[in-house]
């Protein structure tokens, strides 16, 4: 295990830190008064009576008693502080076009469209799909519909229309929310059409509310009379006045979709005060956020990263920051490095993948740019590597940024493991040790403890606020999927493999079950098979990731093909595939076999695969229906690898 270099915070950020040491024994000491210390950091309107209650564990109830609105603690507590003028968004699109945006300009345009969702008979409880990038827009509506209580759910814009149906589908949404087109590393791509195609024949999808984005660029924009309705024709013309209702604190806020092991994306069920309690908190904490701060937290506003540390998070500290429309890589690989120059950003955060595809240019990639203005580095989507840890450490943050490695999911709200900057000793690789308030710990099949250096499973011991509540029309499915495996112990089972060291520090290691981590983005192999199978040449499919260096996970499809295969087939079921789910689910690398190795009650068994194109082996094949299969796949394999 790399732990031999520990990296101490330096002394000056240390002392000027947001948190101290104590902070780990100030909560241990009484979790639940310390929770209610840091839900009292955001604005209620009224105030909570129970800080937790477990009666209905898994699904826990934080803060009941209190009302509160989200959007006004994430825009209007800041203007009414006197605070309108300072800067929330610095919003820089593909083409090189800017805005910037102040708190106070911010509340007009979110009082706008909530006053037009309104209008468009949206309102507390109904469903509101946003199928948009990276836009202030995007940031509007989401706090607009917090404002008046609607539950949003973002879909990123590379989707395809069938994984946007699926979502508009299962939230049953009054409004989906999209733009004419997008720009995608560098060209304008319409968006509309596939927009038409999600909503087709959904009755309660009442209006399409259509930002206009590309303009002349994507021309003839598909149209439905009555239902569609042009942004700036509806929202332009409301007034900048609106007044927020409260809502309890378990009010459902947003939808979240995350890739599960049966193939069914899982819509997590995220509520208001003990989501916001945790995110805003954890903001402030790990990343150490200060008034003359320029933040930028580089995910796609659809993931949950975003929801927390670009959106909710920074948004309730009243931070200022970047946010990015376009590829890293577009115009060029120092894209991202001329934004940080530009804007003097002091925190970044961002993904092993990013990192290391940075790597590939070399150090003479950001030595080209003016980084001096960052204080503290971020990462996040997966763990990151020692090699890419330093590389980052060194030649984007000078050698003097902590970089905070943070371990979290799109179940658990916010950040569960990871470090304090100002306290936390650093090891490149871990992400060190829980937070504050936070129990996270590494057992055996039994839930015990396993000792130091020792393979588990990682899970979460005590309830937290950031907690999700349930899976959207399936409770069921939440409590077998997360708590049913360590029921007796009462532990939140993660799905990942785990070490500890001997102090305690936390070293994720790979998935636990079926889904697979590509760039920070979760596929699941079964989600992925039942794309494959669906055209008409395949027969039978198997899905397993690969390790690769740039991406930490690469897609590898094992394909049965009805009839005769072809030279063609790969690239035709890569696009396939694209069509089903998005082009991030492509396959890189598709192998045509005469078998798949299957257990004896017919499960594929993709472990062995996956070994394989790892180059591991011998693993325990003793389950398996018949091992000529699995020579069969080992062979196909070695010629492929031969081939390329």
């Amino acid at each position: 295990m790399p732990d031999e270099l520990v990296v101490p915070p330096p002394a000056e950020f240390a002392a000027q830190a947001n948190v101290g040491a104590d902070e780990y024994a100030r909560a241990a000491a009484d979790p639940q008064a310390w929770w209610a210390e840091q839900a009292r950091r955001l604005q209620w309107d009224e105030p909570f009576t129970t800080v937790f209650d477990g009666s209905t564990l898994p699904t826990a109830q934080w803060f009941t008693g209190g009302k509160l609105n989200v959007a006004v603690n994430c825009v209007d507590r800041h203007v009414a502080a006197g605070r309108g003028d300072k800067v929330a968004l610095h919003w820089e699109g593909e083409p090189g076009d800017s805005r910037t945006i102040t708190y106070a300009q911010l509340q007009d345009e979110v009082c706008r469209l909530a006053n037009a969702l309104e209008e468009l008979g949206v309102g507390h409880g109904d469903r509101v799909v946003l199928y948009l990038p990276v836009l202030p827009e995007t940031i509007v509506t989401t706090m607009a519909c917090a404002r008046i209580g609607a539950v949003v759910s973002l879909v990123f814009g590379g989707f395809s229309a069938e994984a946007l149906r699926f979502r508009v589908e299962d939230t049953g949404a009054k409004l989906l929310v999209c733009t004419d087109g997008q720009f995608r590393r560098g060209n304008a791509v319409a968006v509309k059409g596939a927009a038409d195609a999600a909503v087709e024949g959904l009755d309660h999808v009442e209006h399409v509310l259509v930002l206009r984005r590309t303009g002349d660029l994507t021309p003839d924009v598909p149209w439905t009379p009555g239902r569609d309705v042009w942004w700036h024709e509806l929202v332009d013309r409301q007034p900048a006045e609106h007044v927020a209702p409260s809502f309890d604190a378990e009010n459902p806020l947003f939808i979240i979709y995350t890739s599960g092991t049966t193939g069914k994306p899982k819509g997590l069920v995220h509520t208001s005060g003990g989501y916001l309690t945790h995110t805003s908190w954890s903001h402030w904490a790990v990343f150490d956020v200060k008034d003359d701060d320029v933040y930028w937290c580089q995910a796609d506003l659809a993931w949950v990263t975003a929801h927390s540390y670009e959106m909710y998070g920074p948004l309730s500290n009243g931070v200022t920051q970047v946010i990015y429309e376009g590829s890293p890589l577009t115009p060029h690989p120092g894209r991202h490095f001329e934004v940080i120059e530009k804007y003097g950003v002091t925190i970044y955060y961002t993904a092993p993948t990013l990192v290391r595809t940075f790597m590939k240019h070399g150090p003479e990639l950001p030595a080209g740019f003016d980084l001096s203005s960052l204080r503290l580095l971020g990462s996040v989507g997966e763990a990151i590597n020692p090699e890419a840890w330093l590389w980052l450490h060194r030649n984007v943050g000078g050698g003097r940024c902590p970089i905070v490695d943070t371990w979290w999911q799109s179940e658990t709200g916010a950040a569960v493991v990871a470090p304090l900057p100002g306290v936390t000793p650093l090891k490149p690789g871990s992400g060190t040790v829980p937070l504050p308030g936070l129990s996270a710990t590494v057992v055996d099949e039994a839930g015990n403890e396993v000792a130091p250096g020792e393979q588990g499973v990682l899970v979460i011991t005590k309830p937290w606020p950031g907690m999700a509540r349930t899976v959207w029309r399936d409770h069921a499915r939440f409590v077998t999927s997360y708590w049913e495996p360590y029921a007796a112990q009462g532990f939140y089972l993660a799905g990942d493999a785990a070490t500890k060291d001997a102090d305690g520090y936390v070293w994720i290691g790979g998935r636990i079950d079926d889904v697979l981590n590509v760039s920070g983005h979760r596929l699941s192999s079964i989600e992925l098979e039942s794309a494959l199978v669906s055209h008409p040449r395949v027969a039978e499919a198997a899905v397993v990731g690969a390790p690769d260096a740039t991406t930490g996970q690469r897609i590898v499809a094992f394909v049965i093909l009805r009839g005769d295969g072809s030279s063609e087939v790969a690239a035709e079921l890569r696009e396939h595939v694209a069509q089903q789910i998005g082009p991030v689910a492509k396959p890189r690398d598709v192998v045509v076999v005469p078998d798949l190795p299957k257990t004896r009650s017919g499960k594929i068994m993709r472990r062995l695969m996956a070994d394989m194109t790892a180059g591991r082996g011998g693993g325990d094949v003793t389950s398996l229906q018949d091992e000529t299969a699995l020579s069969a796949v080992e062979t196909a394999w070695a010629q492929y690898v031969q081939s390329r």
